[in-house]
């Protein structure tokens, strides 16, 4: 079971190299990288590629470990043992009727291998990634109100997803084979973008790539465009039916690009990136 690329997913090869020594090693595989670059992606495309099912876990700020495992519904058995007159009382009497199955669980008894997203772990509790260690290690959990051992039948490939936003305990990371999703140079940007937009014409992309990486190297933005950011805009610019004449600028000075509210999200960027302008022609 090897992942060898699709044909929605331009993986380079070093990240083909980090998803296969995990599925060697049987561990999961831990992606970082910038919001944008294609970390949840990933996920969807290699279970995809390997013909895995994929269950998703999108981690919140409220999220706690157990709901991946199970949450038992007491609320739920209080009130139908108030009615239990009305169905002889047998939903009751089982306890398994109340026991809301995690994707855990759903991952561990599935009767086929299944591939496991845990996205963005760092938005949880910081004890979080702590409190699914032996879980996670073992691929076992116990079920106190059932009194039953729950095992994965197959091991499922795990992805976990982080932004940085926390620090991830030491003990969690031991477990996990680590992979940095760098920032795609200027060649392989090109090949994402025909994957997306095949038939965009070379002089468009040409003078958009120029212009979105003049926008990303701005020094002092508190949020530079991401991948997703430059396809976003790139769908205005078609859509809009934007002139190549409106990219390029009469010198090698940057302006400021049609739509420009695609690739920079905050007032402050936008200010930054004004005031550049302004200086650079008052500077001509």
């Amino acid at each position: 079971m090897k992942f060898q690329g699709s044909d929605n997913y331009v993986a380079t090869q070093d990240l083909m190299l980090a998803v296969n020594a995990a599925i060697t090693l049987k561990r999961p595989l831990l992606v970082k990288g910038e919001p944008g670059t294609g970390k949840t992606m990933l996920a969807e495309e290699v279970a995809q590629s390997l013909g895995l099912p994929l269950l998703q876990w999108h981690i919140k700020s409220t999220t706690k470990a157990q709901q991946g495992l199970y949450e038992y519904d007491a609320v739920s058995r209080l009130r139908d043992s108030q009615l239990k007159d009305v169905d002889g009382g047998e939903r009751v009497s089982d306890i398994n009727n109340y026991i809301v199955k995690g994707v855990l669980w759903q991952a561990f008894t599935a009767d086929q291998p299944v591939a496991l997203l845990i996205d963005e772990i760092d938005k949880a509790d910081i004890e979080f990634p702590n409190d699914l260690l032996r879980e996670i290690d073992r691929m076992e959990f116990y079920c106190y109100e059932t009194r039953e051992l729950i095992r994965a039948k197959h091991r499922p490939v795990v992805f976990i997803t982080s932004n940085n936003e926390k620090e991830l305990p030491d003990a969690f990371l031991r477990r996990c084979f680590f992979h940095y999703i760098k920032f795609p140079d200027a060649e392989t940007m090109k090949h994402i973008v025909g994957v997306h937009f095949p038939g965009l014409k070379q002089e468009l992309l040409a003078a958009a790539m120029k212009t979105f990486y003049d926008v990303r190297n701005l020094p002092g933005l508190k949020k530079k465009p991401s991948t997703s950011e430059l396809l976003d805009w790139l769908k205005l610019l078609v859509a809009e039916d934007i002139p190549l004449e409106a990219l390029q600028s009469k010198d090698d000075k940057v302006a400021v690009p049609p739509l420009v509210g695609a690739l920079l999200k905050n007032e402050q960027d936008v200010t930054l990136f004004e005031k550049l302008v302004f200086m650079q022609r008052n500077n001509r």
